[in-house]
């Protein structure tokens, strides 16, 4: 470890910034677990080593195992740890490959710019607002509308209910697994339900996938808003709207899947009848009368 640490101070100063905005690249679009990402984090925050650290350096540093290492490297798409050291060594021979602007980010900045990016995403996939105008109309006529989130989804569920019901008469959101979803998807369908919007972001419960699965069998339809238009909650809903999901922090960051909420929302309040509208206006009338809220 000794001579990778001289070695490694020797390339700081000329080659660091290549390498860590090598590994942002690598590390863009990639499903990480938590231990793989304290890995990511490691070389991160040490550019100038990365390039000589050993799979075994690395997992007495992190504190897991050496396979663990191996996983990380069959993660980004390689077949070894040795051909992702050997990736990293290449942006010292590309040079001029990295633009002058991400090699002067620090890594928190980095991860925040993961996030433009990912904003950026969004709205090019908006440029058409059919879909997103067509869910929004069918949430709007659903009486009531249930609105499932578990787990790292249910802040999302309930940020969506608590705008949402400014407007809509019956917005039930559900945060809880099991009997009790199918018990309350249950309840409204019986009381007019015809669809029914779940948040289901990465780690994806298996409980919610089961909870679609209700929904369907109770002959409700599903809008699902998630990070992937494919996989396991995906053949479960009747419309499927994304938003990427930034794994480059310590836990997922979902500024995208938020937006896209707001987006949501704000197309379903324009889809309600006017009388309901006219209730988010009734309410801060009312809001001001009482002074609930701070002068700005």
């Amino acid at each position: 470890m000794g001579d990778s640490v001289s070695q490694g101070v020797a390339v700081a100063s000329e080659d660091a910034s290549r390498v860590a905005a090598r590994l942002r690249e690598l590390l863009e679009g990639h499903r990480l677990s938590p231990s793989q990402r304290r890995i990511a984090r490691h070389l991160l925050e040490r550019p100038h080593e990365a390039v000589f650290l050993t799979s075994v350096d690395i997992a007495e540093a992190v504190g897991t195992s050496q396979p663990s290492v191996t996983r990380f490297a069959f993660a980004l798409g390689f077949t070894g740890f040795p051909e992702f050291r050997d990736h990293l060594r290449a942006a010292l021979r590309d040079g001029d490959g990295v633009a002058a602007e991400s090699a002067e980010l620090n890594p928190v900045q980095a991860m925040v710019d993961s996030e433009l990016r990912n904003l950026e995403l969004l709205r090019d996939s908006l440029g058409d607002t059919r879909r997103l105008v067509d869910v929004a109309a069918n949430l709007a006529a659903s009486r009531p509308l249930p609105v499932v989130g578990l787990r790292v989804s249910a802040p999302l569920a309930h940020l969506f209910g608590y705008l949402a019901a400014k407007a809509h008469p019956d917005v039930r959101v559900i945060d809880t697994p099991g009997s009790t979803l199918e018990d309350t998807l249950s309840r409204a369908r019986e009381a007019g339900a015809a669809w029914v919007l779940a948040f289901g972001l990465p780690r994806y419960p298996r409980e919610l996938r089961d909870g679609l699965v209700w929904a369907k069998r109770e002959g409700l339809r599903v809008a699902l808003v998630t990070d992937h238009s494919v996989g396991a909650l995906a053949e479960h809903a009747d419309v499927v709207l994304t938003a990427p999901v930034s794994s480059q922090f310590a836990f997922d960051s979902q500024a995208a899947p938020s937006v896209l909420c707001a987006a949501l929302v704000h197309s379903m309040i324009y889809a309600l009848p006017p009388g309901e509208q006219a209730s988010i206006e009734e309410f801060e009338n009312s809001a001001a009368e009482r002074r609930l809220f701070l002068a700005e």
